[in-house]
């Protein structure tokens, strides 16, 4: 199964919202919290413009935040990248 990253935030409203989608379809994923100083650098590193979170990441490629992630679930494109042998 390909990893899936999220950097989030305390206290996010978006963050909660993707985090719990991923949840609701039973998906993985590592949680990154940017208060932590090594999470934050990190995110910079990816996305040195970057001003909001969520950051959401599959297999270290930038998705986009938790609407982008929503579309792609709407679409049932996130179901194909995490299981790309799944039918559609």
């Amino acid at each position: 199964m390909p990893m899936l990253e999220i950097f989030s935030g305390p206290n996010c409203g978006y963050c909660a919202r993707a985090k719990t989608l991923l949840s609701e379809r039973n998906l993985a994923y590592s949680d990154l919290d940017i208060s932590h100083e090594e999470n934050r650098r990190e995110l910079l590193k990816r996305l040195p413009r970057s001003k909001t979170i969520p950051q959401i990441f599959i297999d270290g490629e930038h998705i986009g935040g938790c609407e982008d992630l929503e579309i792609l679930d709407q679409k049932g494109e996130l179901k194909r990248l995490m299981d790309p042998g799944a039918q559609v």
